[in-house]
């Protein structure tokens, strides 16, 4: 039984929290957050204890931390973990600043623990189905890929404050899946961004409308489409056309029941936000971390997926403010 402790208890430090307690190979034993009333509720609700985060890094008992706490603490409790020798999941994005992510994955080298950055879409059930029929050839070399992503509304912006932008934010994960999926790195970006959405994220110098394309080396096109607000609830889809045919994947809607009347044909609403989304890629991302725990194989995404998508999130937020081309 791996035992796991709990940094951050807000909104996806309660979908891990939940998904460790469904697990038969995991024990959430402590949680830590800087509102008490969080940690609280969670240790309430799931019988973990409530600890600091020096007594967690102290206790030779838990195997493992999960760090879902704000971004600009992520990098100093990945090397306080690594350097207490605990094997580390923690949520996108690394940091903001690349230095210190080097900084960061240098002290995880030095100490020889695992790290695992939580871009949870790569174990989804349709994407993992789709990039494994993409590595078998069934429609031949990859040309161009088209993701579309968008929230159903913006959030807080206290939130978008402090959060590094839209593309370092949101986008982030749509970088990491077009870096999963072509299979090479991405050498030149162009974006364009508006606010669209709300006038006031424009206070805060970011966009709620963003569109990128990016380019590897040998020509494959990546578009990606983001929005703050979807009226019809979370959009996301993706296309992959190939030399041989095209993949395509994708909304969830709430059931798979159609209506057909004099109105025409109608489904059910799609799925409200990426906590519905995305649950079952969140217990296949828990499950493959333990896996990578009790085998000793080192995981992915890595550290330095984590790095590699946070260089083209801070190319993209250049090429949007300059109108030009940037080169990775």
């Amino acid at each position: 039984m791996i035992s796991i402790a709990l940094l951050g208890c807000g909104r996806i430090g309660q979908v891990h929290a939940r998904t460790i307690s469904s697990s038969k190979r995991a024990k959430l034993v402590a949680v830590n957050d800087a509102f008490e009333s969080a940690a609280s509720a969670l240790a309430t609700e799931t019988g973990a204890n409530i600890c600091s985060a020096e007594q967690i890094f102290a206790d030779d008992s838990v195997d493992a931390v999960i760090i879902c706490t704000p971004t600009d603490s992520h990098a100093q409790l990945i090397q306080q973990a690594a350097l207490a020798g605990k094997a580390i999941m923690c949520e996108k994005p690394f940091d903001l600043s690349i230095d210190r992510i080097h900084q960061c994955m240098e002290t995880v080298k030095q100490a020889g623990v695992p790290l695992m950055i939580g871009f949870n879409r790569r174990y989804d059930p349709s994407i993992a189905n789709l990039q494994a029929r993409l590595r078998a050839g069934e429609i031949g070399d990859i040309e161009q890929i088209i993701i579309t992503s968008r929230d159903p509304s913006p959030p807080p912006l206290s939130y978008i404050k402090h959060s590094g932008g839209i593309f370092a934010d949101m986008m982030i994960h749509d970088i990491d899946m077009a870096r999963f999926l072509l299979a090479e790195e991405l050498v030149e970006v162009q974006a364009v961004g508006s606010v669209l959405v709300d006038p006031e994220i424009a206070t805060v110098g970011d966009f709620d409308t963003v569109a990128a394309t990016l380019k590897t080396a040998t020509g494959k096109i990546c578009q990606i489409s983001c929005s703050r607000r979807a009226s019809y609830g979370y959009d996301q889809r993706l296309e992959v056309h190939g030399s041989k045919g095209m993949l395509r994947l994708g909304n969830i809607h709430e059931t798979t029941v159609e209506i057909a009347n004099g109105d025409g044909f109608q489904s059910a609403p799609l799925v409200n936000f990426f906590l519905e989304r995305y649950m079952p890629a969140y217990s296949a991302e828990l499950a493959y971390f333990i896996d990578c725990i009790e085998t000793g194989v080192s995981p992915t995404p890595s550290g330095d997926d984590g790095l590699k998508a946070q260089i083209i999130a801070v190319a993209l937020t250049k090429a949007c403010s300059t109108g030009t081309t940037i080169k990775i």
